[in-house]
């Protein structure tokens, strides 16, 4: 098996001469995107958490507050005590906006692969 195909196999897409993946297996590629996400968003909420509780002295419920609203994109609810904590918010802020790019990619990749697949078959069928 050529190496390209070892790759398409490991993400478990069909290729183009392939037919359409059941229902149940589209299901599941979008749970995996989905469990996949929700990792990186705990992981990216836990970093703003504790940013903002050691760099700009919130408690922890403001520091979930203040880290959900920056990565959901909606903005700062508190203001910042000091120099160190805004720097942090500056990185967090780009971190975030990253964090959602690549998420978005994540979970849309089965739904566009599908969509392009089915292009495809009805392109060869007719």
């Amino acid at each position: 098996m050529s190496r390209a195909k070892k790759k398409l196999a490991v993400f478990g897409f069909e290729r183009r001469h392939e037919g359409l993946a059941p229902l149940a297996t589209f299901i599941r590629r979008m749970a995996s995107s989905l469990a996949i996400s929700f990792v990186v968003i705990a992981f990216a909420l836990l970093i703003g958490v504790t940013g903002y509780h050691s760099l700009a002295g919130f408690d922890w419920v403001d520091s979930l507050l203040e880290a959900s609203m920056i990565l959901g994109g909606m903005g700062p609810v508190n203001p910042l005590p000091n120099t160190p904590a805004k720097l942090f918010a500056s990185a967090y802020a780009l971190f975030s906006g990253l964090v959602f790019i690549g998420i978005m990619g994540v979970i849309l990749t089965p739904i566009v692969h599908r969509v392009m697949h089915t292009f495809h078959l009805e392109k060869d069928g007719g």
